[in-house]
């Protein structure tokens, strides 16, 4: 069966809701083509749950990975539990601790299935396991489960380590380091996990302090799971050193640059500031793409999600953690990590990300490019309030390579609000969902999937609910304008 070109028949209307995206049992994106489809997934509706054929794999279960949970369930006679598979005991005793820690009252066992650990955990537990499977990124990916279903072939080790190998390299041309000092994990929440484990291991006091507006997980994970972070909107370097000096974090998280405003803090005084105070940088990079923007010489841990622009297909989910080797803690970290081995990218994964990863250095530069042209195109448009865009930042432009780009990502508001973007969204003729980074253009409200529980707060902190984002693809720049101009006609 010839798979749908999404570059040429997106996932925009009604009839497309639920649509995997990619065309893929691995996809990380489903279409919510519909205003209306945003709220109803947000709110739970039957209706749309029922019709998804896909979801991001840390907000729920890909449905091969549903399958070994609901084996697991049945196996044991505890249909009314929940089930959540991992890919080792440790893993998955990791998640256990988890939920016992945050309520006496849980009930919890791991068990054997088809060769995947299943968390299984009674109604009291079930929160904590949730959450803990969405924030750090760990459980079992859809390829491993497809293979324990025997729905798809497993690889040779030997085959799985090969790929390790090259994706390593591939990663330490970009990043200008040695590969041993290059992790690769199953997400890139996983890869923010082993990084905080890490810091943890020699720095057990203190919350971590996470800079700017942040991306939900990025947040909810040192703050659900490592007991602690707080959030900081003030970035003013002048008034930052006194902030540290009260806070004294563990460590402090940025976001280079932050979604979905799109704005950089000014990384080489922040990483002065902090290291002048004995404070550790984790920067997450995913966005402004290693090819685009060099941290670095400021950080002294590096996470990023490969998901995103470096696979550029969107059905693999997979990370990165950097460390630093000049960094004063760089031994400390690289020890940290080798002592407790992390969950690893799968053979399978491993091997479908390097396949596609290929063309990363010829294809991030025409995404750079793309949204860069419609960015201009919409700042011309009289129905448009603002453009948010890395170009505007010079923060981010401190940072840039000598030939790098923005990045693929740009947020927007319409003259009208909330009225006009809704009648803007139905219309628009390009694929609609969450992730980004894919060769397909994908745009989502995004504070709406994001913080639909918090969007008061989110109002507040600068960031409104109608804004709308957009992942760039790589249709003809001019015809993808002229889908955008004709939603903006209607």
């Amino acid at each position: 069966m010839i798979k749908r070109n999404l570059l040429l028949d997106p996932c925009w209307s009604a009839k497309d809701l639920g649509q995997a995206l990619p065309d893929s049992p691995h996809a990380v994106s489903v279409a919510l083509p519909r205003w209306q489809d945003v709220i109803a997934y947000e709110e739970k509706e039957p209706a749309c749950i029922d019709a998804l054929q896909a979801i991001y794999p840390r907000f729920g279960l890909n449905p091969l990975v549903s399958e070994i949970a609901k084996q697991a369930l049945i196996v044991n006679g505890l249909e009314e539990s929940t089930a959540w598979p991992y890919p080792n005991f440790s893993a998955a005793k990791k998640a256990q601790a988890h939920c016992h820690r945050m309520s006496k009252d849980s009930i919890t066992n791991i068990t054997d299935i088809l060769g995947l650990k299943c968390l299984i955990a009674n109604s009291e537990a079930s929160p904590y396991a949730k959450a803990f499977w969405q924030h750090t990124g760990l459980g079992a990916s859809s390829r491993q489960a497809a293979i324990a279903l025997k729905k798809e072939h497993a690889p040779s080790s030997y085959q799985g380590d090969l790929a390790r190998t090259t994706l390593c390299e591939r990663l330490a041309q970009i990043y200008s380091c040695r590969s041993d000092f290059i992790g690769l994990h199953p997400s890139g929440m996983a890869a923010l996990t082993a990084a905080l484990e890490a810091i943890r291991s020699f720095r057990s006091e203190g919350c971590f302090l996470q800079l700017g507006f942040p991306y939900v997980d990025v947040l909810k994970l040192p703050q659900v799971i490592f007991q602690g972070c707080e959030l900081l909107l003030e970035t003013d370097p002048t008034k930052l050193g006194k902030e540290l000096d009260i806070r004294k974090p563990a460590a402090v998280i940025v976001e280079l640059p932050s979604n979905p405003m799109l704005q950089c803090v000014d990384l080489p005084a922040i990483s002065k500031l902090a290291h002048e105070r004995g404070i550790p940088v984790i920067a997450d990079d995913t966005i402004g793409s290693a090819l685009n923007i060099d941290a670095l010489p400021y950080a002294d841990l590096i996470f990023s999600s490969l998901t995103k622009s470096f696979a550029g297909r969107g059905d693999i989910l997979s990370g990165a953690l950097v460390i630093n080797p000049v960094s004063v803690w760089g031994r400390e970290l690289h020890k940290a990590i080798s002592n407790c081995p992390p969950t690893k990218l799968s053979d399978a994964d491993a091997i479908a990300l390097e396949q596609v990863s290929r063309d990363v250095n010829e294809r991030i530069p025409k995404l750079n490019e793309a949204c860069m042209t419609l960015k201009t195109h919409l700042e011309n448009h009289p129905s448009v309030l603002r453009v948010l865009h890395p170009e505007k930042c010079p923060n981010f432009q401190a940072i840039m390579r000598p030939k790098g780009g923005f990045g693929c990502l740009l947020s927007f508001e319409l003259i009208g609000g909330a009225i006009q973007a809704r009648k803007f969204y139905d219309a628009l003729k390009v694929c609609k969902g969450p992730s980004l980074g894919t060769n397909f253009t994908l745009v989502c409200p995004y504070v709406l999937l994001a913080h639909y529980k918090e969007l008061d707060w989110a109002s507040k902190c600068g960031v409104p609910s109608h804004l709308l984002r957009v992942s760039v693809g790589l249709e003809k720049p001019e015809e993808l304008w002229m889908r955008f101009n004709n939603a903006l006609s209607a």
